[in-house]
């Protein structure tokens, strides 16, 4: 599914080129959910947008890898009509854009992209409906302004509902459970493990195990200092949680 192989990457900062992953290698099979955990300023966020193709992240060496498909390659839009969804921990407002519009625009932006006919208004309706109704999500919130005004659960609910309606082939989690209570950590979850499939891979950034009593995942990375330094089952989410990321840092340096 995803081959990620001896990537590094800068980024502009006011300081000068900042190298901020120092050869990440990973491999993410398709059906399973990866999660990788690391202190603030490790790399995890870089990752995912490195993966996404935020174009202020420049990859100086490695390669990237979708079944087959060199992402280095492809421009934002074509990484997600390439099958990639990115979740941000920060989910953008967009005032004046309801989200039935921003759902319809995205939705079939993707499959022209991918060559395919768009979905007529009344597909795009019945779609949306189901996926809303799955995911506890009212008509009266599909009226509003994207992310405007929104709590930090809707905030989720609705990056959930945005995975489910494009129907990814692999989607990041980028610390997606940040500043969320349990009920908004459950929306997350019950997204995630609804979409969970053998032909689907997840990878869930985050700093802490309480998403992952929720989402569990096949296998846990820790990352310190822009590398992967340690890589086990689910039990080692709560070696960390017990023990926290010392050992791992000094291990990095």
């Amino acid at each position: 599914m995803i081959n990620i192989k001896d990537v590094h990457a800068h980024v502009e900062t006011d300081d000068g080129d900042v190298e901020i992953l120092k050869g990440i290698s990973l491999d993410i099979p398709a059906g399973e959910v990866h999660a990788i955990m690391g202190p603030n300023g490790s790399g995890k966020s870089t990752l995912s947008y490195v993966l996404a193709g935020r174009e202020d992240y420049e990859v100086t060496k490695g390669a990237i890898e979708l079944d087959g498909e060199d992402l280095l390659e492809l421009e934002p839009e074509e990484r997600a009509a390439a099958g990639l969804f990115l979740a941000f921990q920060y989910p953008v407002e967009i005032p004046g854009v309801n989200m039935s519009t921003f759902l319809k625009t995205s939705i079939n932006s993707i499959r022209k992209q991918r060559g395919e006919d768009e979905l007529d208004a009344l597909a795009l309706l019945k779609l949306m409906k189901e996926k809303c109704k799955d995911l506890g999500i009212s008509d009266e919130m599909m009226k509003r302004a994207v992310n405007v005004g929104f709590s930090g659960g809707e905030k989720k609910r609705n990056e959930v509902l945005q995975m489910a309606m494009l129907d990814p082939k692999f989607a990041v989690l980028d610390e997606t459970d940040s500043g969320l209570d349990i009920d908004a950590l459950k929306i997350v979850a019950d997204g995630v493990n609804s979409m969970r499939s053998p032909d689907r891979s997840f990878l869930v950034i985050t700093h802490y195990q309480r998403l992952l009593d929720y989402i569990k995942p096949d296998v846990v990375h820790v990352m310190a200092k822009g590398k992967i330094v340690k890589t086990g089952g689910p039990e080692l989410a709560l070696e960390l949680e017990e023990k926290g990321y010392a050992e791992f840092i000094e291990e990095a340096a």
